[in-house]
């Protein structure tokens, strides 16, 4: 599921862009994922991801709260800012897309291991 990860993360600066007027361009797009998708990289492979992509706690919150410290740093060494106020919203987003997709995974595995009992 790190491709739906990766996904979230290009949609959450899709919007961003949107939101704030910027060009909706594919380099655009992804040059604001960028760093939170390099982040995203690293704390993944940080929390062993061929047993844990799915997990909500501890893997989760690791990494969401990873792509965003890390991502937010990254920013910062690219020249590009980081208001208190898009932490907030990068907090929110990446947390609402990161541990809700793993939510949501975890719902229909055990679904589907009640199914199959």
């Amino acid at each position: 599921m790190a491709v739906a990860d990766v996904v979230l993360i290009i949609l959450f600066a899709l919007l961003g862009r949107r939101e704030h007027e910027h060009g909706l361009g594919l380099g655009g797009i992804l040059l604001t994922a960028l760093p939170f998708l390099i982040a995203y990289v690293v704390m993944t492979a940080v929390s062993k991801p061929w047993a844990t992509i799915n997990k909500f706690w501890p893997t989760g919150i690791l990494v969401w709260l990873g792509t965003v410290a890390v991502g937010m740093a990254l920013r910062i060494l690219m020249g590009k800012t980081a208001a208190i106020s898009f932490v907030i919203v990068t907090l929110i987003v990446l947390g609402l897309f990161l541990l809700g997709r793993r939510l949501v995974a975890q719902l229909i595995s055990r679904r589907s291991q009640k199914q199959q009992a």
